[in-house]
């Protein structure tokens, strides 16, 4: 055992990975092709590249792994050796130090990968048997360390038994964060949906946390290669993506026959007229005047408001929304889908704003009360705050359909795609001309570039429901399963409110007739 046993298993791991390397380049000993594809040997060598992909990746979350626990492992005993005379903050530094050489990393990556490697070996457990068993990469450990940073014992253990729960054939048993599942999303998307999940409860409210990054808002400039720069704003939720909206609607408006610029050269160029007040939308200038910066958003997308579990809003413009005058020409539409007790001020539930994620319910109030010019009735599970009907005005409503597909989607089904609902393209799962209907379940919504993906490759949507979205299956014949929202059930008030009213015997229609009580006070 001990360095001889650490040499002997890194001999073994260095000769398996020459033997792969062989395969890869078609010069193992036998055919890398299985018995039904003998004949294709091409065939064969592209489905076995892709078990050296799956495999690599199982492996590479185990090496993560090992090398998280070595880090934590040579700390205690470097602090150990070193004594109790030397400063702490000195020892941490030596031991960064350390472990930034033998990994060529630099001092504050050193400190990152050493912080997180503690975080998992001391906090999150499951996180880092998930990583040692290989179905979580060290990107997804990553995501997990930091949304728990901020987040008690208590709240850290909670986030991590929602994800990752324990192995278990039971189905009744399987997580809320059904679907997909974590290992299998790419890390940014779960990054979403861990962040989601920490606003939603999170143990200091959200209203006070907002009010902090209220006071922090500011604008950053960046310089960049190549004679650019960004320019960006760290603003409240629905501003930003108000903003955004209305650059991407102003774009659209700019799109033609004769116009060659893509969508975000539009968007560029229709933001720096806007702060340049210098009206040329065609950008790439040069001079002081007329400067043209890339622009990063803090946050996207968004289309229609709406409300659960009870009512909800559509077509707020972004001047009701709190972010200035603007031209009545570009309107710029928010999704806001906001419990029907946290609109009324009988809780302080977060809304979910589409495109970024959970926000102070007296924004989701304000962007309800200020101005919203349609309305939906939007019934949900009362069990888990899935979306069960949506109403609509006729038979043939394409914006109810499109509200309905944005809730139950969220965004592009496509594994791993973040484009959300403003940019989506509804499409028949089973094509019309082959006896497909337009109904829920038979219409998916994937982004322009996957749109095209599906009539242009071998890839196909499979199956989609009410309530979940199509998974797809590539020309390989490997299906990838889409994506879920993570529902959960309204929070109901602790106890009534003086004036409040009864949700449960007051007229036929209680939420609508609560929903309307409220918005007539507030008109």
């Amino acid at each position: 055992m001990g360095k001889a046993a650490v040499v002997r298993a890194f001999e073994e791991i260095r000769a398996a990975l020459a033997v792969l390397q062989a395969e890869v380049d078609g010069e193992g000993l036998e055919a890398f092709a299985d018995a039904d594809a003998v004949s294709d040997p091409l065939a064969g060598l592209a489905d076995g590249c892709l078990d050296i992909l799956a495999g690599a990746r199982e492996v590479e979350a185990r090496v993560a792994g090992v090398k998280a626990k070595a880090a934590v492992a040579y700390a205690e005993a470097a602090h150990a050796v070193a004594g109790p005379d030397v400063p702490v903050v000195a020892q941490e530094m030596a031991v960064a130090a350390e472990i930034g050489c033998v990994l060529a990393l630099g001092p504050r990556a050193a400190a990152s990968f050493l912080a997180t490697s503690h975080a998992l070996t001391v906090s999150l457990p499951r996180t880092l048997e998930a990583l040692q068993s290989g179905t979580l990469s060290w990107q997804h450990a990553l995501v997990m360390a930091d949304e728990t940073a901020s987040l008690d014992v208590a709240g850290a253990a909670a986030l991590e038994a929602h994800f990752l729960p324990p192995d278990t054939p039971d189905p009744d048993a399987l997580p809320p964060a059904r679907g997909c599942p974590v290992g299998e999303l790419p890390a940014h998307r779960f990054r979403v949906k861990a962040r989601t999940w920490r606003e939603r409860h999170h143990a200091e409210s959200i209203e006070k946390r907002h009010a902090r990054g209220v006071a922090e808002r500011r604008v950053e400039f960046r310089p960049d290669r190549d004679g650019m720069a960004w320019l960006g704003a760290y603003l409240p939720a629905d501003q930003a993506m108000s903003g955004w909206n209305r650059l991407t609607a102003a774009a659209r408006g700019l799109q033609g026959p004769a116009e060659d610029r893509t969508m975000p050269q539009l968007r560029a160029d229709s933001f720096a007229a806007a702060i340049l007040g210098s009206g040329d939308t065609r950008g790439g200038s040069t001079s002081l005047s007329s400067a043209s910066a890339s622009a990063s958003a803090s946050a996207t997308a968004g289309a229609l408001a709406a409300a659960r579990p009870g009512a909800g809003a559509g077509g707020t413009d972004s001047a009701a929304s709190g972010t200035g005058h603007q031209s009545p020409s570009v309107r710029a539409e928010v999704l806001v889908t906001v419990p029907v007790f946290a609109l009324m001020g009988l809780t302080d539930e977060p809304a979910m704003l589409d495109g970024y994620g959970p926000v102070p319910a007296s924004m989701a109030r304000r962007l309800v009360a200020d101005g919203a010019a349609s309305f939906y009735r939007v019934l949900v599970d009362p069990r888990d705050g899935a979306p069960l009907e949506i109403g609509r005005k006729s038979y043939r409503v394409p914006r109810a359909m499109r509200a309905w597909l944005r809730m139950r989607d969220g965004k592009c089904p496509f594994p791993g795609c973040s484009n959300t609902s403003l940019d989506t393209e509804a499409d028949h799962l089973l094509a019309w001309h082959h006896g497909g209907t337009t109904g829920i379940s038979n219409l998916g919504q994937p982004c322009p570039k996957h749109h095209r993906l599906r009539h242009t490759t071998g890839w196909r949507p499979t199956p989609a429901s009410t309530n979940e979205p199509p998974g797809w299956t590539s020309p390989t014949g490997r299906h990838y399963t889409s994506e879920h929202q993570d529902w959960e059930p309204p929070r109901w008030p602790e106890r009534p409110q003086p004036g409040s009213i009864d949700i449960v015997h007051h007229g036929t229609s209680p939420w609508e007739d609560a929903l309307e009580k409220f918005l007539h006070a507030h008109a």
